[in-house]
C-alpha cells in the first residue's frame, strides 16, 4: 500500500501506461492497491493482460512502463511490476483460483492455436471467451513455451505457469502436447479436421549464430538447449538424451548481452562453474535485455568482458575446448537497430581459457512445415502478416516471436490478443461478433 501511494495519479494518458505494450490500466489498479483495494485492483490488472501475475514477475519494467514513471526523474520510480505480482497473488490466495469471466455464447466454431507460448495462450483465452471451440497444438510435453522452456525457474516458478494453463483448462480450451506440426500433421489437415482459422505462435527458436572457426568443438553448446535441459526435470523433457551439465569446476563463457545470455550465466553459477565470463561486444548501455537482470547477474558474481567479440574456438588434440581467441571492439555508427555498430580493433586479440562456451546470439524463427508454400516468410525465418495479424493465407493468422523475432512477453501477448479479435471478425459476421469482458469488479470485493 505504501508503494502504490507513491503514485501521484498522472493525468491521462498516464506516461506509464504509454509505454506498456498492452497499455495496461496501471493508474487504476495501483489507486486501488494504495487504498488496500486487493481485490479490485488484480481484477483491474487482469481486464487488459492474460497473464499479470507472469509479467509482475518478469517483464522488462525498468524499460517499460517504470522507465516513464513521473517520480523516477528524482527518485526510485514506483514498482509497478512488483505491485502488480502482489495484488495478484493476493487473489489466488484469497479467491483460490483466478475467477472465470463471463463468457459468451458458443458459436459452434472452431480454432486451432499452433504453439502453447504466450501468444498463443493468450490468443486461445480470448477466443475462448468469445464462444469458440480452441485446441492448442503443442510440440513439448508441457504447455507455457519459452516461459517453461527458456526462462529458468529462478526468475519465474514453474507452477506460475502451471496454474495459469489449468486455468485455460477450466475456460474449456483443449491441449494437445507432443504433437508437432509437420508432414503428418499439416496445416491443410488442421482445415480439413473442422478447424475454421489457425493460429500461429510458435515463437522464433532457430539459433542465429554466426560462422566461428571452431564451433564444432566439444564443449560449444547453444544458449536454448542448454538452458531446457538444465532447468527441467526429465518428467518435463521431450524424449530423447536431455541430461543436465556437470559444470562443477568448469571456466564458462557465454557469448552475447541479451536475457537469454544471463540466464545461462546465472545457471551456469547454480551448476557450480568455477568462473563465469560473459562476453558482449558493445558497453552495457547497449545491452538488449533487462538492466536488473545484468544488475543480478553481477551480483552472482559473473565477470563481464565487454567490447569483446570472438574470432576463433580453440581446443586440444583429443577435440575438446580450451580457449577462446577474442578481439577488442569499439563502437562506430548506429546500425538498423539503433545502436552504435560495433567495429574490431586491429592487433587487439587476446585468450580466454574456458571448457565450456554457451552461444547466445539470438535466435530467427523456425516456421512450420508449409508443404503448399503458402505463407509468406521474411529472411529471419518470420511470418509476413497484414494488419490484422493474417498471414498470406487466408484464415492463418500469426504473432508474437514468429511474426517479430525475439521479443518480450507482453507484445507476444498483444499480438495474441489482437489476432483473438481478428480472428472473431473474420470468422463472424459484424452483427454476431461478441466480445466479452470479466465480471463486474463488486463480485470479487
Amino acid at each position: 500500500m505504501r508503494e502504490a501511494q507513491r503514485c501521484v495519479e498522472c493525468k491521462d494518458p498516464p506516461p506509464c501506461e504509454e509505454a506498456c505494450p498492452l497499455h495496461n490500466r496501471i493508474r487504476d489498479w495501483l489507486v486501488l492497491a494504495a487504498d488496500g483495494k486487493f481485490l479490485q485492483a488484480a481484477a483491474i490488472s487482469r481486464l487488459t493482460s492474460n497473464m499479470p501475475e507472469i509479467c509482475g514477475r518478469i517483464c522488462p519494467q525498468d524499460r517499460l512502463c517504470e522507465s516513464e514513471c513521473i517520480i523516477g526523474v528524482k527518485n526510485k520510480p514506483v514498482a509497478i511490476g512488483a505491485v502488480e505480482r502482489f495484488i495478484n497473488e493476493y487473489a489466488f490466495e484469497k479467491l483460490g483460483r483466478i475467477p472465470g469471466p463471463k463468457r459468451a455464447w458458443r458459436t459452434g466454431k472452431r480454432v486451432a492455436v499452433v504453439g502453447a507460448g504466450p501468444a498463443g495462450l493468450a490468443c486461445a483465452e480470448e477466443l475462448v471467451k468469445r464462444g469458440y471451440g480452441v485446441t492448442v497444438f503443442e510440440a513439448m510435453p508441457h504447455a507455457g513455451g519459452l516461459l517453461v522452456y527458456g526462462i529458468p525457474g529462478f526468475k519465474l516458478e514453474k507452477w506460475v505457469v502451471e496454474r495459469r494453463v489449468e486455468y485455460l483448462k477450466r475456460l474449456g480450451v483443449e491441449f494437445r502436447c507432443s504433437t508437432r506440426l509437420g508432414p503428418e500433421l499439416t496445416l491443410d489437415d488442421l482445415f480439413n479436421q473442422g478447424y475454421e482459422a489457425v493460429f500461429i505462435g510458435i515463437g522464433a527458436q532457430k539459433p542465429k549464430n554466426p560462422k566461428i572457426p571452431g564451433m564444432d568443438l566439444h564443449g560449444v553448446h547453444i544458449a536454448l538447449p542448454f538452458l531446457v535441459r538444465n532447468n527441467l526435470g526429465p518428467d518435463r523433457l521431450p524424449a530423447g538424451q536431455w541430461s543436465r551439465d556437470d559444470l562443477d569446476g568448469k571456466l564458462v563463457t557465454v557469448f552475447g548481452g541479451g536475457d537469454t545470455a544471463m540466464d545461462c550465466l546465472r545457471t551456469s553459477v547454480r551448476l557450480g562453474a568455477a568462473r563465469v565470463v560473459c562476453v558482449y561486444r558493445r558497453d552495457e548501455e547497449n545491452m538488449p535485455g533487462s538492466r536488473q537482470e545484468v544488475k543480478r547477474t553481477k551480483e552472482e558474481g559473473v565477470e563481464f568482458f565487454l567490447y569483446t567479440a570472438p574470432v576463433k574456438f580453440l581446443g586440444d588434440e583429443a577435440g575438446w575446448l580450451s580457449k577462446v581467441e577474442c578481439i577488442r571492439m569499439e563502437l562506430g555508427e548506429p546500425d538498423a537497430s539503433g545502436r552504435r555498430s560495433p567495429i574490431p580493433v586491429d592487433g587487439s586479440n587476446f585468450e580466454i581459457e574456458t571448457d565450456f562456451a554457451i552461444l547466445a546470439f539470438g535466435f530467427d524463427g523456425n516456421p512450420v512445415h508449409d508443404a503448399g508454400g503458402k505463407l509468406k516468410v521474411r529472411k529471419d525465418g518470420c511470418y509476413e502478416t497484414d494488419e490484422n495479424k493474417m498471414t498470406s493465407w487466408p484464415g492463418v493468422f500469426a504473432g508474437g516471436d514468429a511474426v517479430r523475432g525475439p521479443d518480450l512477453l507482453v507484445t507476444a501477448l498483444k499480438d495474441g490478443r489482437d489476432a483473438a479479435g481478428a480472428i472473431d471478425r473474420y470468422l463472424s459476421p459484424r452483427s454476431e461478433a461478441v466480445t466479452c469482458q470479466e465480471g463486474s469488479l463488486r463480485s470479487y470485493a
